[in-house]
């Protein structure tokens, strides 16, 4: 076994959790889950496996619920790895933390792996694959970026080496749950918007220590934010389809592309339209706007 301690944010992922830690046991028996009180059966099957399972109440974003646990779960293993319910290792990337991690310079302390989309249970190759993410850290070295959206782990210090194998982000709920997850997204991804746009919190700007593809997109939602309302959408639907080749994967190509792409970046639009008729630009009637309405605080 390794060094080494997993650790995953829950609620209610009865679906998903059996398959997340059978693919990791074999890397440790260090395994906590983090759980928002489920009420499906998750708990009792994470312990049925071995996992420790520590409740919490959701404090609003995944970043804040992580660096809870990294401020006061104690964690003794020099690694950890950080995943989400419904995203699993594929063997050949298992083998690889087991042949490399043992041997990794000790000024290395991030490892960023490559994730790929499941969709309608087909690998999405073309859009936006490989989506790489720092995921595994030595303790201590990293935590998540304030961000209520598109948050990422940030090295403390040293810096960071890429695997070559992937890990996958495989959701098994149905449409109707795909799209009410983003439903509840497009709110909070239209505040963190609009908090780049304006600097409503008074600190919008990149984070240090994030890997190479984590400033790249950042950057790129700077330079996303800047384009007309509702066009964009589309213009990234466009680019993503035909330019970045999703087209390729078929039908649940096309469907992703549209939903996460179009569909969802519209629905983000509509709300930051709704919000600008409302409060103008006035930033502080916007800040408040989205305390009252929406309970978000900046």
């Amino acid at each position: 076994m390794l060094d080494l301690t997993v650790v995953i944010l829950t609620k209610d992922e009865s679906l998903h959790i059996a398959r997340c830690i059978e693919l990791i046991k074999s890397l440790t028996s260090n395994i906590i889950l983090i759980d928002c009180h489920s009420t499906d059966g998750t708990q009792a099957i994470a312990r049925s496996m071995g996992a420790t399972v520590i409740e919490h109440e959701w404090p609003g974003n995944q970043a804040a619920q992580f660096n809870w646990a990294l401020d006061n779960i104690k964690i003794d293993s020099e690694w950890i790895l950080r995943l989400d319910a419904d995203e699993y290792l594929l063997p050949e990337l298992i083998d690889e933390i087991k042949e490399r991690l043992p041997k990794i310079p000790v000024d290395v302390n991030g490892i960023v792996f490559k994730r790929r989309h499941i969709f309608m249970d087909r690998w999405m190759k073309g859009g936006i694959y490989p989506v790489k993410m720092l995921r595994m850290f030595r303790n201590g070295h990293a935590c998540y970026e304030q961000r209520m959206m598109d948050e990422h782990l940030k090295l403390l210090k040293g810096g960071s080496i890429e695997f070559e194998n992937d890990f996958c982000d495989h959701n098994l709920n149905n449409i109707s749950w795909f799209c009410k997850k983003h439903i509840d997204y497009a709110i909070r991804e239209a505040a963190e918007m609009l908090n780049t746009e304006y600097n409503l919190s008074g600190n919008a700007e990149i984070e240090s220590g994030l890997d190479e593809q984590a400033c790249k997109k950042h950057k790129l939602k700077q330079a996303y934010i800047k384009k007309p309302l509702f066009w964009r959408s589309f213009a990234y639907f466009t680019y993503r389809y035909f330019f970045k080749g999703a087209w390729r994967d078929g039908r649940e190509g096309f469907l992703f592309a549209f939903l996460q792409g179009w569909w969802y970046r519209t629905l983000v639009d509509a709300k930051i339209f709704e919000i600008k008729k409302k409060c103008g630009n006035d930033t502080d009637k916007i800040k408040n706007h989205l305390k009252e309405e929406y309970g978000i605080t900046l």
